[in-house]
């Protein structure tokens, strides 16, 4: 006789989904790429066509950007997102909001074609399919196998040694060789930057969780501070790399590198080091593998396609 299969209760299936968390992502996404737009035109506005210049916003520049009526609009619907996006951390595991930020480079790439008259060729609406369809499949099964664990403090320090060796080859590479590279530098370090912000956030979140429950007694006074501290100082060098890189290039390059970069970041880490997908069966792990090399295939190949892009 066949082996007795569990009774599947499809109540209870749809229960486990983190419905709330995928829609907080999701409208964190939409004010993420709103916000995107209005700051690009706010450093538009405020370097022209930068003329080459790849040092970096001067701090003139910088503060010029607070007198910007767009930039600072944007900045407050960044704000929000971000608001949205560490609530959807509290009801749901990292693996399964975090990718939804890649949204907000459909929404972009759909705005700016809007904005600019400038119509989306079948190239491009391909690859915002492969875009849509590799992270849905990619949140469907993290939905299921995907668990929130306590992070231990080995984990944490492991996390933050990761943190700080970033800061510290990205502010190098940004003293040294500021003059020599382009928008994709700052796109790709911010990318990282932010990703490990997401998992900072998202430790900090569990851990005074657990303090406030009792749960974790004695590292709360030096973990989770330098956690703050670490999420503040890759969170601050992340946007001024961003602004850059907004002077640098289009918005959507700087979207399209940031929902590759930053969700595969926050997810390894998730998976590696936070240990969210430790019971996860194989084909979980060969589908997140297959539906994540779709999705990251039809970023680049929206990048490669968008009519703006090969103006």
């Amino acid at each position: 006789m066949p082996p007795d299969l569990p009774d599947l209760d499809a109540r209870g299936i749809i229960g486990q989904i983190p419905v709330l968390g995928i829609v907080l992502a999701l409208a964190g996404s939409v004010f993420l790429a709103f916000g995107a737009q209005l700051q690009h035109r706010g450093v538009a506005a405020v370097e022209g066509d930068h003329e080459g210049e790849r040092a970096g916003l001067s701090l003139r520049n910088v503060l010029r950007l607070l007198g910007q009526p767009s930039w600072l609009l944007g900045t407050a619907m960044l704000g929000l997102a971000i608001v949205l996006q560490l609530a959807s951390f509290s009801v749901a595991p990292l693996v399964v909001v975090q990718p939804l930020g890649v949204a907000a480079l459909v929404i972009t790439s759909v705005v700016n074609a809007r904005m600019t008259g400038v119509r989306l060729g079948t190239p491009a609406k391909r690859a915002i399919a492969l875009c849509v369809g590799g992270i849905g499949a990619f949140v469907a099964v993290a939905a299921f196998v995907a668990q929130e664990r306590v992070v231990e403090g080995v984990h944490l320090i492991v996390v933050l040694v990761i943190v700080g060796a970033v800061l510290v080859v990205s502010a190098l590479v940004f003293a040294l060789f500021r003059r020599r590279v382009g928008a994709m530098f700052y796109v790709i370090a911010a990318g990282v930057l932010y990703g490990l912000v997401a998992t900072l956030a998202k430790v900090v979140i569990n851990r005074i969780g657990n303090e406030l429950g009792g749960i974790v007694h004695g590292e709360f006074e030096w973990l989770t501070v330098v956690c703050l501290v670490a999420l503040v100082a890759a969170m601050a060098l992340g946007g001024y790399f961003v602004q850059t890189a907004y002077s640098l290039g289009s918005p959507d390059l700087v979207i399209a590198g940031l929902t590759v970069v930053d969700p595969l970041v926050a997810v390894s880490i998730g998976i590696f080091v936070l240990g969210e997908t430790a019971t996860a069966p194989p084909w979980a792990i060969a589908a997140w593998l297959a539906s994540g090399t779709v999705a990251v295939v039809g970023v680049f190949q929206l990048a490669r396609h968008h009519p703006q892009t090969r103006r």
